[in-house]
């Protein structure tokens, strides 16, 4: 168990939680983007080597961005929720 001093050391600002929430719900729809993005096939982008090294810099940036703008899958706010509720929850303990 963990002392008062060190959970609130631990706590965190809703801003903050805001910002992870956010990462998380890109973090998913890149993996749920990357097959898409693989149907395309080589050479949608100009093809070769480096278009292989960055297709998936470009999902997470797509992912990261749609995230942002709040037209992601929808799982951040629910994740922000549950971050709080844990929060408080160990706040109480």
């Amino acid at each position: 168990m963990l002392a008062p001093a060190q959970r609130a050391a631990m706590a965190q600002t809703p801003e903050r939680m805001r910002e992870v929430a956010q990462r998380f719900e890109a973090q998913v729809f890149a993996q749920l983007l990357q097959p898409a993005f693989e149907s395309l096939g080589q050479g949608s982008f100009g093809g070769g080597a480096a278009e292989a090294q960055w297709r998936p810099m470009l999902v997470e940036g797509f992912a990261a961005g749609s995230a942002r703008a709040g037209r992601g899958i929808g799982i951040q706010d629910m994740v922000l929720r549950h971050m709080i509720r844990m929060q408080e929850m160990s706040q109480q303990t």
